[in-house]
Formats: structure tokens, C-alpha cells, sequence
């Protein structure tokens, strides 16, 4: 086995070893295992299945995981991404009240077309004829989105008539439960602990439980019974979501099917071309001139799990930067990935668990990830162009004030277009800006 392993992966030339990719790809799930928890949470948002759901996101992650291992040989694990699943659940499905069956579509669309960009080289031009910037400014505003849904979801930020919004209970049970969470994740953040998202959902939970048990949390009134059936069980059916695709009532939607589809690709383009670049960088496996051998093979292993998870029910699948915990700990090839992917499957038959985990204990994680994710503002340059300054903060203010990613990028490439006309500086737009501006105008216009 050990001489297959070598054979496969190469361990020896990338100075590594089957102790040290297991002990990597145990790493990396203990730090994303979160999503198996949240993203249920989050989809269940938009109508779908909760436990169909969970089952979904572990194969899905599974798949990619192993595709990612097999074509690029990279330690770098794949699943359902955060921000990508936000907007399919509170905005496709939300504020746009389209269905999660029309959302999957575009998610499996979205995916098809990642795959043909990949085999060509118009992805590099999608790529580069957005500035760096604006690229930031997205990832900002989608860390802010999360946040605020973060907050929504622990009802530590609720609705107002006279402000719009305003500060919750903060005598409530599942506000103060939520509260301590974050505090949870934080101290384990600061402590360096492997999986410090995942333990502290676990811990909100668990507290939960014993608030329940001495009765500060009331079921019915508080909400739901938090102490499970069982630990292990079979993992739940994928049959209320399995390939449930509506290319009909995708049709029917128009130029909106178009933006909302392509605003998938779009977050999902970079963010996987970002984490690619950070884990690769951190492994030094980047090349002198800082180029990615096997970009294509990575970027493909991410498309076809866009598409499987489509397929599956679930949002889009994307590289996760978390895939740098394990790299910290010396994974270095395809086997990390693959010990990753299994560990999600074995997920499955502890579904009793982790399907009923509250949005008390969710909450905390989001705010969490946004924080993570909004760390990226300090790649952004606000003082030496304002015509790239501006757009890259309406962009990141406009995703939550408006509720919308899709909604975030649209202001922010149209003001960063107009402000390039404006002060003379035409040359400094890609011809694949144009394409995206006039996408927008007629969605304005439709």
C-alpha cells in the first residue's frame, strides 16, 4: 500500500510521508468540519431538506476531494463554500424568491461553464480584467454578508421599523448562548487549537443542552428540543434533493437567470483561484515567476465538484483556505486530500448530532468566517486611486446594506467602469468589462 502511496503521490519528491499527509488531511477536516453543520442550517433557509442536505455536502466534499487529489495532487480540501451558499439560500431564494431547485440550476450551470473555462484561456482573462482592488473589496463585502446573517441568525441584530435593524434581547437564552459562542471560537483562535470553529459550535451546543436540562432554555418558547434520538444512525435520504434541477423555470427567468447564475461563477472563480494561490504559496509550491504548476487540473477538480454537488443538492463546492491548517502541519500532496474526503464520508452516520445542532450554535461560526474573510480589506489600496478605491468600498457596503452579493458586485464594477470613463483612463478596461457592464444594464433594465 505504502509503495502505491508513493507511486501516486509522489510523497518522497515533495518530502513528505503517509504519517504526515494522514496527521494533514485530519487537520484540514477538523478545521472545515463546520460546514457540515452550517451549511444544512443555511440551505434549510431556502426550503430544502435539512438532513438531505448534511448527507449532500459530506459526498459532495468527498468527490471533490478526491478529484482534487487524483488531477492536481495538491493538499488542498473542497466543499460547499461560505458566502456561495448565503446567497443561494437568503438572496436567490429570499429577498429574489425564486426556488432552491431554479438556485441549483444555476449552481450546475455555473459549474459546466467553469469547466469550459478552464480548458481555455479565457479564464485567465476573466481573471485579470478585474482589479485587484475590486477582487478584495467582493471578498470584504461577502465576510460582511456573513457576518450580518451571523447576527440575524442569533438575533443579536433583529428588525425595526423605525432604523431597519437594531440590537436584539441581550437578556434572551439563545442570544446569550449565541454571545458566548463567538467567545468560545475566539479564545480557541487565540489558543491556536486544530478545529477551533467546529469545537466551538460543539460547545455552544452542548451548553444548549445542559440550559435546557435546567430549564433557562424552553422548548416550544426558545425553540426546538436540542437533545438528539441517538449518536449514530444511517445517514439521512438524498432523495428529497437528488438532481432536483429546474432548467424550465431557469428559462423562464431570463436575463435574471443570467446574473444570478453568473454571480456564482464569479465569487466562485476567484475565491478558488485565491485559496489556490494562498495554500500553494504557503506550501511553496509555487513557481519563481509565482505561477501554479497544475492550475488547470486544481481548477478542474473544483469545477466537476460544482457540478456533482449541483447534482447532489447542494450549493457551490470551492476550494476552502482551511486547507492551510493542514498544510501548516506538512501535507503536501493529494494524499492530505484524500484522508480529508474520507473523514467526510464517515461524517455521515453521526448525523444524529449534527443535523439538529441549533441556529444559536450556527451563528457564532458565520460571524466568525466573516471576520476571517474580511481580514482581506488590508490587500485593499484606499488612497492611491480613487477610481479603484471607490468602487472596491461600495462594493463591500453595498452586500450587506442591500442583502445582496450579486447586487455588490454590480455596483461595484459599474462605478469602477464609470469612474474610469470619467477620468480618462479607458485603457485601463479589459474587454471583458464591457461584456459584464452591459449583463448588468439589462438586468437593471429587465
Amino acid at each position: 500500500m505504502e509503495m502505491f502511496l508513493e507511486k501516486q503521490f509522489k510523497l518522497k519528491e515533495n518530502g513528505t510521508n503517509v504519517k504526515t499527509e494522514v496527521v494533514a488531511g485530519v487537520t484540514t477536516f477538523m478545521t472545515m468540519a463546520y460546514i457540515l453543520v452550517v451549511n444544512p442550517e443555511i440551505l434549510e433557509a431556502a426550503g430544502m431538506d435539512r438532513g438531505a442536505v448534511f448527507t449532500a455536502t459530506a459526498l459532495a466534499s468527498a468527490i471533490a476531494c478526491i478529484a482534487m487529489a487524483l488531477l492536481a495532487n495538491y493538499p488542498v480540501a473542497l466543499a460547499s463554500g461560505m458566502g456561495l451558499n448565503a446567497y443561494f439560500a437568503y438572496v436567490v431564494c429570499g429577498s429574489m424568491g425564486y426556488s432552491w431547485k431554479i438556485a441549483l440550476t444555476a449552481v450546475f450551470i455555473e459549474g459546466i461553464i467553469f469547466i469550459i473555462l478552464t480548458l481555455t484561456r479565457f479564464r485567465e482573462s476573466m481573471i485579470n480584467s478585474i482589479p485587484s482592488n475590486l477582487k478584495y473589496g467582493i471578498t470584504v463585502g461577502i465576510g460582511l454578508f456573513i457576518t450580518f446573517i451571523g447576527f440575524q441568525n442569533a438575533q443579536i441584530i433583529v428588525n425595526d421599523d423605525a432604523t431597519l435593524v437594531a440590537l436584539g434581547n441581550l437578556k434572551s437564552i439563545t442570544v446569550i448562548l449565541s454571545i458566548l459562542g463567538v467567545l468560545i471560537i475566539g479564545v480557541l483562535l487565540h489558543k491556536k487549537v486544530k478545529g477551533a470553529i467546529l469545537l466551538g459550535i460543539l460547545a455552544t451546543y452542548v451548553l444548549g443542552i445542559i440550559c435546557q436540562l435546567v430549564g433557562l432554555y424552553k422548548v416550544g418558547v426558545d425553540g426546538y428540543n436540542l437533545i438528539p434520538n441517538g449518536i449514530i444512525s444511517l445517514p439521512p435520504s438524498l432523495s428529497p434533493i437528488f438532481f432536483k434541477l429546474d432548467f424550465k423555470g431557469a428559462f423562464n427567468m431570463g436575463v435574471n437567470f443570467l446574473v444570478v447564475m453568473f454571480a456564482f461563477l464569479f465569487v466562485d472563480l476567484f475565491d478558488t483561484v485565491g485559496t489556490l494561490i494562498g495554500v500553494a504559496s504557503q506550501a511553496n509550491m509555487l513557481t519563481k515567476d509565482g505561477k501554479l504548476p497544475r492550475a488547470r487540473q486544481a481548477l478542474l477538480a473544483d469545477a466537476i465538484g460544482t457540478v456533482e454537488g449541483a447534482c447532489l443538492g447542494t450549493s457551490t463546492i470551492t476550494s476552502f483556505v482551511e486547507s492551510s491548517a493542514g498544510v501548516a502541519v506538512g501535507g503536501r500532496t493529494g494524499l492530505t486530500a484524500i484522508v480529508t474526503g474520507l473523514l467526510m464520508i464517515a461524517s455521515l452516520i453521526f448525523s444524529p448530532i449534527l443535523t439538529i445542532i441549533p441556529s444559536f450554535a450556527t451563528a457564532p461560526a458565520l460571524i466568525i468566517v466573516g471576520l476571517l474573510m474580511v481580514s482581506s480589506i488590508k490587500n485593499i489600496d484606499f488612497t492611491s486611486d480613487y477610481t479603484d478605491a471607490i468602487p472596491a468600498f461600495l462594493a463591500m457596503v453595498i452586500m450587506p446594506m442591500a442583502y445582496s452579493i450579486a447586487d455588490g458586485i454590480m455596483v461595484g464594477i459599474l462605478s469602477w467602469f464609470i469612474l474610469k470613463i470619467i477620468s480618462g483612463k479607458i485603457k485601463e478596461i479589459h474587454p471583458v468589462i464591457y461584456v459584464l457592464v452591459i449583463l448588468f444594464v439589462l438586468k437593471i433594465i429587465a
